[in-house]
Parts: C-alpha cells; structure tokens; sequence
C-alpha cells in the first residue's frame, strides 16, 4: 500500500510542488507552520530517517538547504528551520519552513491553510529557486513530480 506521499508524488492526489529531481520531491504542506512551508521527500518509500541510505540522506540536506535559502530571501526570514519527525505519515519527509524565532517552531502552530494561499506561497518560493539557478528542478506546479 502506498504512502499519502507517494500517491502526491505519483499524481493520484494533487500536491502542490516546488522541486523534483530523480531522488527527492518537495511540495507543500496542507497545515504550514509558517508560509512556504514545504516537505522534502524521497521518491523511496522508507518510514524511518534513519534507514535512509547515506547518499539519499546527503542529497535530501542538500536540497533541504537549496530550498531553505530561497525560503529566507522569498519570505524574508531571519532563519529557515528543519525538522524530521515522521510520526504522521510513515515516509520519511524533513520539514523545511521559514522560521522568525524557536517559539514558533512547533507542530502546534500548524493550521489548515486555504488552497489559494498554499499555492501564492509555493508561486513565491518556486519563484526563488529559479532565480537561485534551480529552475531546471522546479516542475509545473500541479503536475505531480514526474521527471
């Protein structure tokens, strides 16, 4: 059985994308902590952050980080935050969100986000990473993340 994630990725459900390349996804969230909140997902489904293989790992951080500085200049935050629980859907995925201060930081401030305001955040991100140089990455919005 898949994933939640792995039927975003596959385009059975819609998702909301901002990066795709052969190993990893990154699409929004439906209860952003902040705006421009996004997921980093491997395409393997594997439940526990620390099963995944080490190159998968090094290639996660590394878009974790690609997107995180685009997320400081699109949303002018001082921070980008990651965190990695897992606890909600059993595929590994790193939280990568703008953050202004460790208080703010927690699944608590989460909130169920209209449609319209998870895609203007995603548009200014997506925005950003092409002007970082990435847009060979940054698929269609709605396409699902096929590469």
């Amino acid at each position: 059985m898949s994933t939640v994630f792995t039927m975003i990725i596959d385009g059975t459900i819609p998702g909301t994308f901002v990066w795709a390349d052969g190993t990893c996804v990154a699409f929004s969230t439906i209860e952003p902590i902040s705006s421009g909140h996004v997921l980093v997902v491997p395409r393997e489904e594997i439940a526990h952050f620390t099963d995944l293989p080490d190159d998968v790992t090094a290639h996660l951080a590394i878009v974790s980080a690609r997107i995180g500085r685009a997320q400081r200049v699109a949303f002018d935050a001082p921070r980008a935050a990651l965190i990695v629980a897992g606890f909600e859907v059993p595929h590994t995925h790193i939280h990568v969100i703008p953050a202004w201060d460790e208080a703010h930081l927690t699944f608590a401030n989460a909130h169920a986000a209209p449609a319209e305001e998870i895609r203007a955040a995603a548009e200014k991100l997506r925005a950003q990473l092409v002007e970082d140089g990435w847009g060979e990455f940054v698929p269609p919005l709605d396409s699902g993340a096929a590469v």
